[in-house]
């Protein structure tokens, strides 16, 4: 056999070597910021399952707000309805900014904070905020290493070829960094 074509051969197999593997790389990777962002879910709805317990715990001190717990509720079920990662972490926003302002009116509201209920929901809905932080931070690092992945060549051709596309990254929302004022004039 001709030297050419063994080394032909073998530049060949070592390519075919490298699809597989780079390929399933690309798979693993993507894998991994879809669990993630599963477990970035799993808070979202502990989240999501505490405030009816808070709300209606609230609820029979302050009669008043009916409109903060509208909000709530519409953006629960904003969140219900969300089909994809980013209109999910839209709609977890959502949560945000209303449960911030249900946090303010109960500031104003010495009584509630002497409740245990309230309390310790409280105290739930906190440790679970730090869950989600925490879950949406792994996100973003799993979906780093899959864009960059994607990103450097030669992969950056293979992932063309395999169809694998960028992810987005878990966003706060515009306006987040501002804290909700609640009038009660």
């Amino acid at each position: 056999m001709n030297k050419g074509i063994i080394a032909l051969v073998v530049v060949l197999v070592l390519l075919v070597i490298y699809g597989f593997s780079g390929y399933n790389s690309l798979v693993t990777l993507n894998e991994g910021a879809d669990a993630q962002w599963s477990k970035v879910e799993a808070q979202y709805q502990r989240r999501l399952d505490l405030i009816p317990n808070l709300v209606n715990s609230v609820k029979g001190v302050l009669t008043q707000e009916q409109t903060v717990f509208g909000d709530i509720a519409a953006a629960r079920t904003a969140y219900g309805s969300a089909a994809t990662p980013d209109q999910k972490a839209a709609a977890a926003s959502q949560v945000e900014g209303a449960l911030g302002r249900l946090l303010v009116v109960m500031e104003n509201y010495p009584q509630l904070n002497s409740s245990q209920t309230v309390r310790d929901l409280m105290t739930q809905l906190e440790g679970t905020e730090n869950r989600i932080s925490v879950e949406r931070t792994r996100f973003n690092d799993a979906v780093l290493a899959y864009n960059t992945a994607i990103k450097r060549f030669p992969k950056n051709i293979l992932a063309a070829v395999t169809g694998f596309g960028e992810r987005s990254y878990f966003k706060a929302a515009s306006g987040a960094e501002v804290a909700p004022t609640v009038n009660l004039e």
